[in-house]
């Protein structure tokens, strides 16, 4: 049975968050107001399904998806990126003209995997006692936070 990782999380420390929003190309602007947000994170799961809110008084984002299963992502409120898997009705073959997104388990680690325009680029969550811990990477910038569980 895969780790539980329902419940409401605070953010406790955020490294390197600057260089990982470069790495991606967020605007100096957002940059800024990002950097100084307390985020937290609702996540609802239900096996291996998962729904996880990341909650700010600037924005939100809501993250729905299931392990092993890639989907489109469309990252609205981050970095922009409209993902759509596309069809040609003449060959019949599919083009991916954005990045595709597939999160497996590895263990009880949650780990994301964003194909596309950058390298490197995805995340990984794993659970230590009441503390969520989560690794974003893009190209060579690594952001590691922490947050505790408060409900």
């Amino acid at each position: 049975m895969p780790a539980d990782y329902s419940g409401t999380w605070d953010i406790v420390t955020n490294v390197n968050f600057e260089g990982y929003m470069v790495a991606i190309g967020i605007d100096f602007a957002t940059r800024k107001i990002a950097g100084m947000l307390k985020p937290q994170k609702v996540i609802e799961q239900d096996g291996d399904s998962f729904i996880i809110k990341t909650l700010t008084t600037f924005r939100n984002y809501t993250f729905s998806f299931r392990t092993g299963e890639e989907l489109d992502e469309v990252t609205k409120g981050l970095d922009n990126r409209k993902c759509k898997v596309v069809k040609s009705a003449v060959t019949n073959a599919v083009t991916l003209p954005c990045p595709q997104t597939v999160v497996n388990w590895d263990n009880n680690k949650l780990v994301c995997v964003q194909r596309g325009e950058k390298k490197n680029r995805g995340w990984t969550h794993w659970l230590e006692g009441n503390e969520l811990h989560l690794e974003m990477h893009c190209e060579d910038q690594v952001c590691k936070q922490v947050y505790k569980k408060s409900a």
